[in-house]
């Protein structure tokens, strides 16, 4: 048993949207992607007045990886070309796989945008394979409530078990790839072990807070960049702190990235752009909303 360490860590830059407080820690300067986990926006947390204009990501296409989406607070409403739709609340999740290729909008409901509130979204992109990338589109909005909140051995804290299995739960989202997620909840001088990351890549995000692992302090809005030796990891809270924890295979193939394209070749996205253009991506519903 061989507990993991901090390589490095990768602080957050700031890069608004419009009106929207908006921080970026991958990809960054020193790191490109943490394979296969290619993208992570933090949005908020801010306060919108009543009256509001929202968020302001209005349809948009996306083909070749999955959008994994967590609504912390406020509320997102969800629309796709695949015919999926939903209105997910704080403390939930959106899992979209955008496959061959589908547009969609994320904005806030109207009801939002009327009273106003508290907001604070991240939005995290993992990728596909080759073999997977023209996978049909799929989505799966999850409310608070169906995730399984599992607390941890000192009782100072809380697993919210998205996809993958620990402490004899499983998540309520069965990954293409296999892929563990969860965000983490633990109070000062709280401690959580993972376990079983022999050779996986360990995605870990500080959304608030401060952590130890091994003596290394974290600080808030950092990315954290582990060693690869080492099959588990124990993180100790310096302060109240909230975490996005996952961990995944690599999957070790040539990542070619357009915008909302990300594809093995530039071949593909040429193409995927031409299949956009030429509505391919305007596919018919066949799926009820979520």
């Amino acid at each position: 048993m061989q507990y993991r360490m901090v390589r490095r860590c990768h602080a957050a830059r700031r890069d608004d949207i419009d009106d929207l407080i908006t921080r970026r820690p991958l990809p960054g300067p020193a790191l490109d992607q943490v394979d296969p986990f290619l993208f992570l926006n933090h949005h908020g947390p801010q306060d919108y007045p009543p009256g509001n204009r929202g968020l302001p990501f209005g349809p948009h296409p996306h083909r070749g990886f999955e959008t994994v989406t967590f609504i912390l607070e406020g509320e997102l409403a969800h629309l796709d070309t695949a015919g999926h739709q939903s209105v997910i609340r704080a403390g939930g999740v959106q899992w979209m796989t955008a496959g061959r290729g589908l547009i969609h909008s994320e904005l806030s409901p109207q009801e939002f945008k009327r009273r106003g509130g508290p907001l604070e979204i991240l939005q995290l992109w993992v990728n596909l394979p080759a073999r997977l990338k023209m996978a049909p589109p799929a989505y799966v909005g999850l409310q608070r409530e169906s995730i399984p909140s599992l607390p941890t051995a000192d009782g100072q804290g809380r697993v919210n078990l998205i996809a993958g299995r620990w402490g004899g739960a499983e998540g309520p989202i069965r990954s293409l790839t296999g892929v563990f997620m969860s965000t983490v909840e633990l109070a000062r001088g709280g401690s959580v072990d993972f376990a079983d990351l022999g050779g996986r890549s360990v995605f870990l995000y500080v959304v608030r807070g401060r952590i130890d692992i091994g003596g290394a302090s974290v600080a808030e809005h950092s990315l954290v960049e582990l060693h690869d030796d080492g099959d588990r990891l124990a993180i100790r809270a310096l302060d109240d702190a909230m975490l996005l924890f996952g961990h995944a295979q690599p999957i070790g193939e040539a990542v070619v990235a357009h915008g909302p394209f990300v594809m093995n070749t530039r071949e593909e996205i040429t193409q995927a752009i031409r299949d956009y253009q030429a509505g391919l991506f305007d596919i018919a519903p066949s799926n009820s909303a979520d």
